[in-house]
């Protein structure tokens, strides 16, 4: 299992430690880091605009995640000593796996869980845009559904998983940010086999 970070990069694999897995699982944390993904740094009134919360709120979740390594400050682009400015952690994590269990595992099916329940609220949005396209009221693609079944063994799978992955990150690279037309687009791949 697999959360891409921002600008994810491919190499060797990062496991998510349980100070992570605790402060990824929290939904607020979640959206920070998703907003990391969109603007690469930001301050806590950045967020507390963005996501509408308190901009205290943002920032105690922004020590939290800091604290935990998944973020870092930008001291950098401060604008003074006072001026806190963070960025987010470059990479894929990996939740675990048989190469690296997760410490607590009830830690770590709270955030596969908090990963599915994100990928419903993708899938929630992506349904209630479809009627419009399929319709013909829009032209505008907003979002994209495919399905295949496709036999593999898993080494094969791996390599297709990598491959998917190198794709992206090329894709991320070669766009031009001060395009206009450029937008986010969240990308959640699932796959689960036949004996599942």
């Amino acid at each position: 299992m697999t959360e891409e970070g921002q600008r994810g990069t491919s190499g060797d694999p990062v496991w998510m430690t349980s100070a992570m897995l605790k402060a990824y699982s929290h939904p607020l944390r979640r959206q920070m880091l998703r907003l990391f993904s969109r603007r690469e740094f930001l301050r806590a009134a950045d967020i507390a605009a963005e996501l509408g919360v308190p901009a205290n709120s943002a920032s105690f979740h922004l020590r939290a995640l800091a604290d935990a390594g998944l973020i870092e400050e930008a001291a950098d682009k401060a604008r003074d000593r006072r001026d806190r400015v963070w960025t987010g952690r470059k990479g894929a994590l990996n939740v675990g796996g048989p190469e690296s269990p997760v410490a607590d595992e009830a830690l770590g099916v709270v955030v596969v869980a908090a990963l599915v329940e994100d990928h419903q609220d993708l899938l929630r949005r992506v349904l209630a845009w479809t009627p419009e396209y399929v319709a013909g009221r829009t032209a505008e693609v907003h979002a994209a559904f495919t399905q295949r079944t496709i036999r593999l063994t898993e080494a094969e799978f791996d390599q297709v998983m990598v491959q998917i992955n190198d794709v992206l990150n090329a894709a991320d690279d070669a766009h031009d940010d001060a395009d206009p037309a450029g937008r986010y687009w969240q990308m959640d791949l699932v796959a689960g086999d036949d004996t599942i």
